[in-house]
């Protein structure tokens, strides 16, 4: 075992693969003691697969995953199976490290130990470290957590019987009792309203754990001590923040692209070079120089079939440090930059300003009102934001607007202009499409609207929204969350809408995808209707904020 000092865990990955494509090369970072650590990436780079890894679920990989001694490490899971009937308290205490072990000694001692003295040493120490750990009345602060994430009386329900986005809150409040020295949390605030997530936030900044949190919530990310970013098979560490990862990347990005310049440069040198040597070589005739000349073009092929071998890199710097960049940098950053999301969205200026959905002193619910008396009065070129806590009725107003339930309206009233062509982003997508292929899938969402599809639209659509051919053949239940969110962007824009409807828009998607979306809704003519609880996007689509319970 090789002993670490202020670090807790060292990793280093020198290959991991899956089947013929190398997901990475050269992955190396460390942990220190009681260090938060945001992990970001494009999607599709690996971060899930890291967690696997660090957990010891996924031992198929090059490299080494080192600890400090005795260090406890607890981390969401990903999958669950063969629960049966485990209720949603006995799977989180089962998940905190020493509760199963511990109880077992408290339980069944006082029955065998007799006069044991080593039992009853045993015993007593897990008694004490029972209460040190604060496992006496971890029950109720459970239950007490699970309602502040407004999971209330599920304590005792099958752990089976929840939604997906349900589960993960569970995994938080898990890893937020578990104690342990290091955390591996992944996306924890994708169905966290703004309270959950304010009070998540300040668990985080106040937990004497190590964490490494895999998420792209940049109101999260400008709460850590360090970002970790994977890309191009390889790891890189940013010190600091959000903002100060910002203005490093944008540094290091210009560094990296002078580099890639010089070696685009060198192999344009190199392949004249070779054409000379090969000219002078035939047109010799003493055997020396012929040597020469052909040793020459020897060296000069294999360090370009070096450089050629080389993958060019990922380049991306967000939009406001961009606008910074001095004439040389912009111009490289326009020439390399890495593709991103193509979003085909009208944004002509002429706009009329006729009311797409309005509401007067309304009231919703189903036993009983949800809410009362929310206005709204939303026209072409306007954005309005429904903020509330969750479950306090901002989806039922939504799925009202689309005729998808059969909520009561207690009072007032809720329109839609009946011509508007609506364009839906959902946090989920549809259980319907996950048999279908990713080809399929695109298909069936214009088919649905009554749109004309063809291959070539197809091929196209996949182009701009960063899916390869390989893609197109996996079931959408076996996409990533972040391809599953691409497509429901793709699945929202079919039809050309002049109304969009967007709930957690920016759940699953990596940085890049979020600041295009982002851009592109600044700029569209139409109307936004939406639910966030990202203050990032919530700034940069400005919109009235209609209260919601």
């Amino acid at each position: 075992m090789i002993q670490l000092t202020d670090m807790i865990a060292d990793i280093s990955i020198s290959e991991k693969s899956f089947g013929p494509k190398l997901l990475m090369s050269n992955v190396k970072f460390s942990i220190d003691d009681k260090e938060k650590v945001g992990v970001i990436g494009r999607n599709g780079v690996g971060k899930s697969t890291l967690f696997s890894m660090l957990a010891g679920q996924d031992v198929d990989f090059e490299g080494e995953v080192i600890f400090s001694r005795g260090v406890q490490v607890v981390s969401t899971a990903q999958e669950h199976h063969d629960l049966g009937e485990t209720t949603v308290l006995q799977y989180v205490l089962a998940g905190l490290p020493e509760y199963q072990e511990l109880s077992h000694i408290i339980e069944t001692y006082p029955e065998t130990m007799g006069d044991d003295m080593k039992k009853i040493e045993t015993y007593t120490t897990a008694l004490q470290r029972f209460d040190d750990k604060g496992f006496y009345q971890i029950e109720g602060d459970i239950e007490r957590e699970l309602e502040t994430f407004q999971l209330p009386n599920i304590a005792h329900r099958a752990f089976s019987s929840l939604s997906g986005g349900q589960k993960r809150l569970v995994e938080v409040v898990k890893i937020m009792h578990s104690k342990a020295d290091l955390a591996l949390i992944d996306e924890p605030t994708n169905h966290m309203d703004f309270v959950a997530k304010k009070q998540f936030i300040e668990w985080m900044n106040s937990a004497p754990e190590a964490m490494l949190v895999i998420t792209h919530d940049r109101d999260v990310l400008q709460q850590v001590d360090r970002i970790v970013e994977l890309k191009d098979g390889g790891s890189q560490s940013f010190k600091g923040n959000y903002d100060a990862y910002l203005k490093q990347n944008a540094h290091s990005t210009g560094t990296a692209m002078n580099e890639f310049e010089l070696i685009e440069k060198r192999i344009v040198n190199l392949k004249q070079k070779v054409i000379d040597y090969q000219r002078l070589k035939e047109k010799s005739r003493n055997p020396q120089t012929i040597q020469k000349f052909k040793r020459l073009e020897q060296v000069s092929r294999a360090e370009l079939s070096s450089l050629q071998a080389k993958e060019k890199p990922t380049f991306w710097i967000d939009k406001e440090s961009a606008e910074n960049l001095n004439y040389k940098v912009a111009s490289q950053y326009a020439k390399f930059k890495a593709r991103n999301i193509k979003m085909n969205m009208k944004d002509e200026e002429s706009r009329s300003s006729h009311v797409l959905v309005r509401a007067a002193k309304l009231s919703l619910g189903y036993d009983t009102p949800l809410f009362r008396d929310v206005n709204i009065d939303l026209r072409e070129g306007e954005a309005a934001e429904l903020r509330g806590r969750n479950g306090a009725g901002k989806t039922t107003i939504i799925k009202r607007l689309l005729g998808l339930t059969d909520s009561t309206l207690y009072e007032g009233e809720l329109t839609i202009d009946t011509k508007v062509r609506v364009g839906v982003y959902e946090q989920e997508v549809s259980p319907d499409y996950f048999a279908l292929t990713l080809k399929q899938a695109i298909e069936r969402t214009y088919l649905d609207r009554a749109l004309t599809i063809s291959e070539t639209k197809i091929r196209n659509l996949m182009h701009d929204y960063l899916f390869t051919e390989a893609d197109g053949h996996i079931p959408v239940g076996k996409l990533s969350g972040g391809q599953k969110a691409r497509l429901q962007i793709i699945a929202m824009l079919a039809n050309d809408p002049q109304l969009l409807i967007l709930d957690e828009p920016t759940n699953h998607l990596d940085l890049p995808s979020i600041e295009e979306l982002e851009t592109a809704l600044a700029k569209y003519a139409g109307a936004i209707l939406y639910v966030s609880h990202d203050d990032y996007f919530r700034r940069a689509v400005q919109a009235e904020v209609i209260a919601v319970g």
